[in-house]
Formats: structure tokens, sequence, C-alpha cells
């Protein structure tokens, strides 16, 4: 009975409780203090987003603050409740790293590594700096856009014909056009639109058409087409005399329209103090922008060609047949216009009721010339007895800002980047010659202005935001080295950053810069639990031989720092591992809202690839070096101690 006594004998405990929640104390004030700050450095990294208004404040707020709250309960628990749930769960017998299989192959490879680094220490330094400089001209090659392009799965096909045009004729052109667009196997619907809705906030002219073409499931296309060559297929088929096409889609367009008044991606405007001045600059400025390679759909708004009815009435003639003006007024405002006479009510809905003449009796001049006047003297007189009636040519639409009449020569920019196309379209334009009179101005605007508010409010706190981290280092480890240290790994996560968005083709804009932001507070935090295993291995090593130079020799200090960078790679590796799994499968993702998150996600991936790199194998380098510098100066090196 011996033996079945031994296996339900409780083995006695290896340490004592005591002993235990000491050693949990102490492991919880080396690890907290750091996590706690980088917390709050990551926290701080997202001040930028923030600080963004318009457009891409709206879109990328939430996800600022909606990452704040999460990182500020993490901090306060990491502090409060992760030492708690540690001393209840970590209970009995544990096995030391080494036993990990996982481990033991790690540490197997990452030991000859950082014992190769340590040994060639100027080719190693010398590698990132050359692959810091390379990222340089990279960055410098990339385009530059407001915002990705956000693929809406639809075409709002916008084109505009002369400011004269008929509705009978605007109306066989949308048919036409129409039948032209269904017949794309591409697309599912179309629905077009020609002049102003029934709203007082679209003050669209006849002259322009919105048709909004609905396409099919992308399983369902042709293989290997793109929206990109439906368009181009559709603008090759829609070349219709007189007709100027524009494509872009229905939510952007809007969004355009209500944010900068400008229907297209970018627009030149033109402001000045007479409308015929500001046509005659339009022109110009079109011919300038001619040739310029990525604009596409180049169209001058108009700001004269269109008919008025002129109805300009001979007082003498008046005074002739005993009429007045105001006679004459009524009388044309009752047979054109329409007045009321009175309402109707159906239901809940009420509506006025007006008279005029019917159409066929005031559908030309000579008809409407015709229009009786009663004249008590002479009884019925035609209306161009008393009046000359005749077209004459205006504006089709008077806009204005800033209190100065505007004109606007509008663009699209496709198959190439929108900043580069504006910066040439910018040089192009400031080389031409006797392009503005006096007292008129260009201003740019449409995406290409979102695009240069943005980068300002990036440009001016992304220092700010550095002194921030920089000082939340010092506090961590109370010392400038160190936090220089962590810092130094900013940059480096730049590389891996820049060369994942050069290698995906995507450019520069708000979405990358924000990605950007979110990678800088993850590389330092990696870097902060580096610098805090170190400095471990520093108080051991004090601890076992003494803080003196008689004591320690740089054999001793490189034996430290490889000891504590790879007996506790796992912890660093986890670090790493969990920012990219989290990252990784937005890559394969698929559908609406996909352009955005990818120019977020591949800098973090990319960044996070390449400060881990720099952590594990650059940061013991330099920490290593600084220690040496210690040694040999002070004759002993700096410990800091982990205070809570």
């Amino acid at each position: 009975m011996n033996w079945l006594k031994n296996i339900f004998k409780k083995s006695p405990q290896w340490i004592s409780e005591e002993e235990r929640l000491k050693i949990i104390e102490k492991s919880s004030k080396q690890v907290s203090r750091g996590v706690f700050f980088a917390t709050i450095i990551i926290i701080t990294s997202f001040l930028p987003v923030f600080m963004l208004t318009g457009q891409e404040g709206k879109l990328f707020h939430p996800l600022a603050y909606t990452k704040t709250f999460i990182m500020i309960v993490d901090a306060l628990l990491v502090i409060t409740l992760a030492p708690v749930l540690i001393s209840f769960f970590m209970k009995g017998k544990f096995r030391p790293d080494h036993d990990n299989p996982v481990n033991r192959v790690l540490e197997r490879i990452y030991e000859p590594i950082i014992k190769g680094v340590l040994k060639w220490r100027k080719t190693t330094i010398a590698i990132n700096i050359i692959a810091l400089v390379i990222t340089i001209p990279l960055l410098k090659s990339l385009g530059s856009e407001f915002m990705p392009p956000l693929d809406e799965q639809s075409i709002l096909f916008m084109p505009v014909t002369l400011p004269d045009i008929s509705n009978g004729e605007v109306k066989r052109i949308l048919q036409v056009q129409d039948k032209i667009i269904k017949s794309v196997p591409e697309v599912d619907k179309v629905l077009g639109k020609a002049g102003r809705a029934s709203t007082a906030t679209d003050n669209s002219p006849m002259s322009m058409i919105e048709t909004i073409i609905m396409l099919k499931p992308k399983a369902k296309w042709r293989e290997g087409k793109t929206k990109q060559d439906i368009i181009n297929e559709l603008d090759t088929k829609l070349q219709i005399p007189g007709v100027v096409n524009g494509w872009t889609q229905p939510i952007i367009n809007r969004i355009n329209m209500l944010a900068t008044g400008i229907r297209t991606d970018v627009g030149v405007k033109v402001y000045g103090q007479h409308l015929d001045s500001i046509a005659v600059v339009s022109e110009r400025v079109k011919m300038a922008l001619e040739g310029t390679p990525g604009i596409m759909d180049l169209y001058v708004e108009p700001v004269t060609g269109g008919k008025y009815l002129d109805i300009d009435v001979r007082r003498q003639d008046l005074a002739r047949y005993g009429l007045n003006v105001d006679e004459v007024n009524q009388t044309v405002e009752f047979a054109l216009g329409g007045a009321p006479v009175g309402n109707t009510v159906e239901g809940r809905q009420r509506f006025s009721i007006s008279v005029r003449l019917a159409q066929d009796y005031r559908n030309s001049v000579e008809r409407i010339k015709r229009i009786p006047l009663m004249s008590a003297s002479f009884g019925e007189v035609p209306l161009s007895a008393v009046a000359d009636v005749k077209f004459a040519d205006g504006p089709p639409m008077i806009s204005s800002e800033n209190a100065m009449l505007r004109g606007a020569v509008l663009f699209n920019v496709r198959g190439r980047d929108l900043g580069g196309t504006v910066s040439e379209a910018i040089d192009k334009m400031s080389k031409a010659k006797g392009l503005l009179p006096q007292g008129y101005y260009l201003e740019w605007s449409g995406q290409y202005e979102n695009l240069i508010r943005g980068q300002q409010t990036l440009m001016w706190i992304a220092p700010i935001v550095l002194v921030i981290i920089f000082f939340s280092l010092y506090f961590a480890f109370n010392s400038i080295r160190e936090a220089f240290l962590s810092l130094i790994t900013v940059p480096f996560a730049l590389i891996g950053g820049a060369y994942m968005i050069y290698f995906w083709g995507v450019n520069l804009s708000v979405a990358v810069a924000v990605g950007f932001i979110a990678l800088f507070g993850i590389a330092v935090e990696t870097g902060i639990v580096m610098v805090i295993y170190l400095n471990d291995a520093m108080q051991q090593l004090v601890k076992e031989k003494g803080n003196s130079s008689d004591t320690i020799t740089p054999e001793d200090l490189r034996l430290a720092v490889i000891h504590g960078a790879a007996k506790r790679l796992r912890p660093k590796l986890m670090t790493v591992c969990v920012s990219l799994f989290g990252l990784v499968p937005v890559l394969w993702a698929s559908g609406v809202g996909t352009d955005v998150t990818k120019p977020i996600v591949l800098p973090m991936i990319g960044g996070v690839l390449t400060s881990s790199t720099h952590i594990l194998l650059v940061t013991p380098l330099i920490f290593l070096l600084s220690k040496e510098y210690e040694l040999r100066k002070y004759g002993k090196i700096e410990i800091h101690e982990v205070h809570h």
C-alpha cells in the first residue's frame, strides 16, 4: 500500500509562498514600468492623428480614439491586474526557458548570429546605415496622394456639353450614352440624369449629365479586366462630338463637391472681377495643362455661352398704346413663367396651382412676339409692338467665392500619382508667360488641397511627438543614453515600411502616414523590452563581479549582453509576433474598404520586421558599445535600478 500512498502524497513545495510572491513582485516591477511607459508612448504617437482635420480627420479619428482608450486600460491593467493574476495562476514547479523545444531552436539560431554581430561591429552598423540611407531616395521616388482611391464598385460618368443645349438634344444624348454603357458586359445597371434634380442643393445646369453605372460582381467580369480597363473602354466608346467625358465615383464625387466645390479630383480656381477675363484666363490655364502626363478629362467650367431671352420694353411705344411697364411684365410672367392662382389639398399634401401658356404658344421667339397685350385704346396688341424679343448671350451659371467671381479648370488624375501630377502641372504653369492679368489669381483645389493640408499638419506635429516620446523614455529609464537607445529604433523601423510600400506599389498618403505613426509606437515598445533585459543582465553581472573596471572585463560585458539578449528571446519575439499575426491577415482581405486599410498595414508589417531585426541584433551592439565606453571613461558601468 506504500506505493499507493506515494502516488497521492503531496510533494513539498520547492519554494515558499512568501518567496514566490516576492519574486512575482520583483519581476512585475522590472517589466511593468517599461511596459507602462511603452503604452504611454504608443498613445503619444497617435497625437498627429488627432490633429488631422477635414475628411481625413473624420476617417481616422475613430481609429485613434479606439486605440487610445484600449491602450489606457491596458496601461492600468499592466500595473494592477496582471501581477494579481500571475500570483493566482503561476504556481508549482516551472521549467526553465531552455527546456522549451521552440525556445531551444530559436536560441540555437540566434546565439551564433548575435555573436557574429558583436564581432563584426563596424560591418553591422555600416549595413544598417546604408539600408537607412537607401530609403531616402526610395521614399522620394514614391508618388503622393491624399487618400488611397476607395473602390466603390460603381462608376459615376459626368459628361458636360455646351451650355445652350436644348432639352430634347440632352435627352437624346443621355439615351444614346446609356445604351452604349449597357453594352459593356461588366455593367449591371445604368441610371442617367441631366440637369438639376428636384432639390435646392443640386445646382447642376442642363449641360451636365450624371450617370451612375453599377458593375457586376468581379467574378463575372471578363478575365484580366480591371476597373480602370472598363473605364478606358467606356471612354473610347463614348466619344460624342461636343461632349467632354468625366469619370469618377458617386461617393467621392459628392464629398469633393461639398468640401471643395470641385466635382473632379483636382481643380484650378480662377478668381477675378470680370467673367469674360476669367473665361480667357481659364482657357490659357487649360492650354498650359494640356499634355501633362496623368491629367485626364481636362475641362473648363463655362462662365460664358449661356442663352437668355431678353424682352426689352420700348417706352415710347408703350405711351402710344396707353400701356405701362407693369402691365407688360405681368403678362410675360403669366404667359411664360406661370402665376399662382390657387391651391389644392390632397390628403395631407398641399399644392399650388399655376397657370401659363401651353408650350406650343411659347416654344419659339416668333410665338412669344405674338403674345397679346390688352390696351384700353387699341384693344389687343402683340408683345412685339411694344418690346424687342431676342436671345442674348450670358453666363450659364455665376460662381463666387471670397467675394470674388470664380471660374475653374477641372481634371481628373489617372495612371499617375496625384501629387506628382499636380507638381508637374504647377511647374508648367509657372513657366507660362502672360497667364494672369493684374488683379486675377489662381488657387489649387480638390484632393490636392486636402493633400497639402494633411501634409502640413503631420509635418509640424511629428517633431513634437518625437520629443514627447524621448522624454517618456527618459522617465522610464532615468537615462538619456537609454532613452536614445530605444528611440533609435524608429528610423530603422522606417526601412521596412519604406521597402514594403515601394514593392507593393503604394503611393504616400495620409493612410500610409497613419500606418507609420502606429509603427513607431510598436517599434519603441519592442526596444524598451530589449533594453530592460539588457539592463537586467548588467545588474546580474555587477552582483557577481562588482562594479569596477578592475573586476569587469570587456569579455564579461560581451557575455552578459549575449545572455541578456538571447536568454530573454521569447518575450521579445512574442511582442513582435502579436503585432504581425494581427496585421498580416489584412493583406489577404478583399472587398470595399481594403483599399484604405492595406496602405495603413503595409508599413506596419515591413517596419515591424526590420525594427525587430534591428532590436535583436543592433540594439545589443550599441548597448555593449555604450557600456564599454562607460567602463573606459568612468571605471564602472551605470546601473539603472528599476523603481516603481
